[in-house]
């Protein structure tokens, strides 16, 4: 009977053991679900009891060198519909398509959905918001969104870009800082029950939100300005197809001002086409004509192949080079160094050049920053085009040093000058002093760099004293003087290439000067580049006049006093300049005392451009502080202007509501 009895104990033994390693097993199992997966099955559950939707995160402001507002992102409503709480689907979508400027039909369309979050129209205005909300409809609902604002409008539009919806950065620094600029936009988190129906009463949560950083840039919006008007005056006024202009600092390579024509008004970019939102001042690539014999006799210089006063025959205007035949506007005799930059010998510059040879010429002009990128931190810079020595040929030798087949831009070629201006060396141009980030934190920033020193202080100094020449009367450029300051630069008239016979066209050219001021103390670089100019096309004609109201203005904007006696009547006029139309404010008129004196004018309500304008109008200097429109002034209008005190306007931005 024992046999029997230990055969039992063996089987429970066995189940026992089955038993333990079956709860073993489901015990390991449970905690392999709930605690190693646990954040997996979590957002299961979440993800089947809410509605995420993402929505356009808040992109960092983008300020001048003075703190200014240039881009910013401000608070808009956009509205959504739960369809399955509309109760009367054709009357919401009837008073709703006049609203909203969509079709009765569309609208029929995004209610019939089944899904409880239908977009019914996003970022829309606040006239549109206050309509809809006053309708009180039921299962209309709003959310807060952040919609890219550019409150200066064009102003320095192709440098700034603009974004699209979403909203990431299309064109310019928005672009090229995007990832920097953009954010995390967060999630509108949205209950729903088992079957994905909208639960409570549809609205939602937003969360998970974080700003992006911001930039600190090295325009300033007053030079800006300034650039961009003159700039669009001329090329109205000469009937160019475009115009660019850039304004360096040459002690550091910032740039103050890089303005284009035709511009656009970002905030309004899709009513623009593409050939309004080229920078044309990295993008497009041109031949730099005579400017180049700067740096041509610069190199030669710094080689010691010619000194200052050596004397070059200029054939009386006609030489023979590699089987084709030079001319110079003007037949000279022997020239020196200095007069061949100043009355602009393509013959005297030619010689030059031969005596310099492929290669080392080749070697000063690279050094210049010819032929590479300069590093600017936009997209699509273009690199221009300077050959190899060892594909010229004697005529290209000579054509090269008259600024025909090689090409620049107008960054590189205000660069270049700027080496000279400072003393010898290349800067790197740069846009963006700082990137902050939302809480305030420097995360990266930007110093002069010093690519190479290109030339001697000698040198720099010897070849200014020949560019002030170029300046002075007798010179191609003497309406580019600045009335109280010493001016060098060089003036520019390039044909342009035909694309269909592959030579020079004979009725199109771009029209140029380039720079710095003052010359003993250089504080601006300024390229001033007009593309196809009608009737006369000479850079000392169209160009240099535009340079010196743009330094006349940009030189009184930084507070640089005139070192030379000044008459009343500083600027140049440019033939039919632009005009706005500007409440007439007069420049004096009789003083409540009954003395002769300024008073103050009626400013309340202007815009910042209007402002400047009027100042410009009635000499007036004001120190303006914000940005927007004018919301009070010192001292008030009608009242005398006090000689012993500042006077100023302060701006403001109006509310979102408002825009």
């Amino acid at each position: 009977m024992a046999a029997p009895a230990q055969g039992k104990h063996w089987r429970i033994r066995v189940f026992g053991l089955l038993f333990i390693l079956a709860f073993a097993a489901v015990a390991g199992r449970a905690w392999f679900l709930q605690v190693h997966c646990r954040d997996q099955w979590l957002k299961r559950a979440e993800n089947q009891h809410q509605k995420v939707i993402p929505l356009t995160p808040r992109r960092g402001t983008i300020y001048d060198r003075n703190g200014e507002e240039l881009a910013l992102s401000i608070e808009v409503d956009s509205i959504y519909i739960n369809p399955r709480q509309v109760k009367d689907a054709e009357a919401t979508a009837r008073q709703l398509a006049p609203l909203v400027g969509m079709r009765e039909k569309d609208l029929r369309a995004k209610m019939r959905s089944r899904r409880s979050f239908v977009w019914l129209k996003r970022q829309v205005s606040p006239i549109e918001s206050r309509r809809v909300r006053s309708l009180g409809l039921g299962g209309v609902h709003f959310i807060k969104e952040h919609k890219r604002y550019y409150p200066n409008g064009s102003l320095g539009a192709q440098v700034l870009g603009f974004t699209g919806l979403d909203p990431h950065g299309l064109e310019g620094l928005e672009l090229a800082w995007d990832s920097d600029i953009l954010g995390e936009g967060g999630y509108l988190v949205m209950a729903r029950d088992r079957k994905g129906r909208g639960l409570g009463t549809g609205e939602g949560v937003v969360s998970g939100a974080r700003n992006g950083s911001s930039l600190h840039l090295t325009l300033d919006k007053n030079i800006q300005y300034i650039a961009e008007k003159e700039l669009e005056a001329a090329v109205r006024s000469v009937k160019a197809k475009a115009g660019t202009v850039v304004v360096l600092d040459p002690q550091t390579g910032a740039v103050l001002a890089m303005a284009n024509q035709p511009d656009f008004n970002p905030n309004a970019f899709n009513k623009f086409g593409p050939a309004n939102f080229r920078n044309r001042a990295i993008t497009d690539s041109f031949e730099p004509g005579s400017t180049l014999k700067a740096f041509l006799i610069a190199s030669a210089l710094e080689q010691k192949v010619i000194t200052p006063t050596e004397r070059i025959d200029c054939e009386k205007g006609r030489y023979s080079v590699g089987g084709k035949v030079i001319h110079d506007h003007h037949p000279y005799g022997r020239l020196s160094i200095g007069e061949v930059l100043k009355h602009s010998s393509n013959i005297g510059s030619a010689k030059i050049a031969k005596k310099l040879e492929r290669q080392r010429l080749y070697r000063g002009l690279r050094d210049f920053g010819f032929g590479q990128r300069t590093g600017i931190e936009l997209p699509g810079e273009a690199g221009g085009l300077l050959r190899p020595p060892e594909d010229w040929f004697e005529v290209d030798l000579a054509a090269i040093a008259f600024g025909q087949g090689v090409s620049t831009t107008a960054l590189q070629l205000t660069t270049a000058m700027a080496a000279i201006a400072n003393g010898g060396y290349l800067m790197r141009p740069y846009l963006v002093q700082q990137v902050v980030d939302g809480y305030g934190q420097v995360v990266r920033s930007n110093s002069p760099t010093i690519v190479r020193r290109v030339i001697s202080e000698a040198t720099a100094r010897e070849v200014t004293r020949m560019l002030e020449m170029a300046v002075e009367k007798g010179g191609t450029g003497t309406l580019a003087a600045v009335p109280g300051f010493r001016v060098a630069g060089k003036t520019g008239t390039a044909q342009k290439a035909d694309p269909v016979t592959g030579g020079y066209a004979v009725d199109r050219y771009v029209s140029s000067f380039v720079g710095f001021v003052p010359a003993d103390r250089p504080r601006l670089v300024i390229l001033v580049l007009i593309d196809e100019p009608r009737g006369k096309a000479y850079g000392g004609l169209v160009a240099a006049p535009v340079f010196s109201r743009i330094a006349s203005q940009a030189l009184a904007q930084l507070k640089v006093a005139p070192r030379q006696p000044v008459r009343e009547k500083s600027l140049r006029a440019l033939p039919k300049l632009v005009r706005r139309d500007l409440p007439s404010v007069p420049a004096a008129t009789v003083s409540a005392r009954g003395g002769k004196g300024p008073r103050m004018p009626d400013l309340v309500g202007m815009s910042y451009r209007q402002v400047l304008q009027t100042m410009e109008r009635t000499g007036l200097n004001l120190r303006l502080k914000g940005s927007g429109r004018v919301v009070e002034q010192f001292p008030a209008a009608g009242r005398s202007i006090p000689l012993d005190s500042e006077i100023w306007v302060r701006l403001a931005q109006p509310m979102a509501g408002n825009i």
